[in-house]
């Protein structure tokens, strides 16, 4: 990790331009009303003009799907809230779960944006609620249905860029995932809130929460900082993507997440704090430290899945507190998998995973299952070596960790 890490200085608006408030521009302040072609238009003003800062003053704005361009910027001081109605989200070229296809955009999208910012303490909200409800629906009419059979649009999509911030911003309620972000590189998301419901919102069953709302999607890129971030959501907190299935490693338009850091965050309800896969190849140089848990499945979630060849090397976790269901979690993924036949199918590895400073509370330290079709190489906890299957971990060797 190099010294770009250690940069958590907050963007200042007021050096990145002209500041284009939507409603100086014919934008009404109406909460019922969807209005994506007049804030596009704003957007698209601001940037044939060179560039500037695309202000959400306060009320609450409906639309659906934006796209920003070079020199353009994001600064919500109100609330710019998601259509309900995937109709406002077009369909076109995309990335989502491990795969570039066609499928529906986000609320705001940014492709190709060097520089882009998204700022302010106002709040980006997905009225996820039809969106969720639908979804649990059609998974009790077929159980097999796959989570983009559910048409819902994400909440923020940022792609081929570099040198992007995400900072103060409420990113609440989305009807998919919540942040994703793809083959960019020097992105940094600064004290930020990310919610959505685990439960309530369907009232056939209570228990069912916001689908597949995962916080931060990591897809095929470098230099990513996390920090100071608050993440509550119905899956994984931060994601480490790539790309799937059998011939993944030899599809250009996936690739390896190398050099993250996530440190300094508060976890609520959350599937995996730092989950690696389902839909990765090579993740390597990951850090997770000085964060704490309040009620996490999970802590260290790696997926395995047997019909990909997955390498996750070089992760390390230190300096954890709070409580998790499970600590560290290694099972095969095997959800919608589709394995094909290749005579040089390379062998999955995780190697050189490193457990420090750990201090939470957990029914269950471990849970890991090994496979013909992965490796475990080089796990330790505080320099001791933690050796699975037929020799498993002793309490002994975990001795930071608090059993109930």
């Amino acid at each position: 990790m190099d010294a770009w890490f250690k940069d958590t200085t907050k963007v200042d608006v007021a050096a990145l331009g002209k500041q284009y408030v939507i409603t100086d521009f014919g934008v009404r302040r109406d909460s019922t009303v969807v209005q994506t072609k007049a804030i596009q238009a704003v957007i698209d003003r601001a940037a044939q003009a060179g560039g500037g800062v695309v202000v959400i003053p306060e009320g609450t704005f409906l639309t659906g799907a934006l796209f920003f361009k070079q020199g353009t910027h994001l600064h919500v001081i109100g609330r710019l809230k998601g259509s309900d109605r995937i109709i406002d989200f077009p369909y076109m070229k995309t990335r989502i779960e491990g795969e570039t296809c066609t499928y529906f955009c986000a609320l705001v999208n940014a492709d190709g944006v060097d520089g882009f910012s998204i700022s302010g303490h106002g709040t980006i909200d997905g009225n996820g609620l039809n969106y969720w409800q639908e979804f649990w629906i059609r998974r009790k009419w077929n159980p097999q249905c796959t989570n983009k059979d559910a048409q819902r649009p994400r909440l923020t999509y940022i792609s081929n860029a570099k040198n992007v911030t995400i900072q103060d911003v409420h990113l609440i309620n989305s009807p998919f995932w919540t942040n994703h972000v793809y083959k960019s590189t020097h992105v940094r998301y600064l004290d930020c809130y990310i919610y959505a419901p685990t439960e309530n919102i369907w009232a056939p069953d209570p228990t069912r929460g916001a689908p597949s709302s995962d916080a931060i999607d990591i897809d095929a890129c470098t230099d990513v900082l996390i920090n100071g971030c608050y993440m509550h959501v119905n899956d994984d907190a931060v994601v480490l993507k790539g790309g799937k299935g059998t011939w993944a490693d030899k599809d250009e338009t996936n690739g390896d997440c190398e050099r993250i850091l996530i440190q300094n965050c508060h976890y609520g309800k959350v599937h995996g704090c730092l989950t690696l896969g389902s839909e990765s190849l090579h993740d390597r140089n990951v850090i997770l430290r000085n964060c704490h848990t309040e009620r996490a499945d999970r802590v260290l979630w790696l997926k395995m899945r047997p019909d990909t060849p997955q390498h996750y090397e070089y992760v390390t976790v230190e300096n954890i507190t709070g409580y998790c269901k499970r600590f560290l979690f290694v099972h095969p993924w095997s959800q919608f998998f589709k394995p094909e036949k290749r005579d040089d199918m390379p062998l999955s590895r995780c190697n050189n995973i490193t457990l420090r400073n750990i201090e939470v509370s957990t029914p269950t330290p471990y849970d890991v299952k090994t496979s013909d079709k992965y490796e475990l190489i080089d796990f330790t906890i505080d320099g001791k070596p933690l050796t699975f299957a037929k020799n498993p971990v002793s309490k002994e060797q975990l001795q930071h960790i608090v059993y109930e």
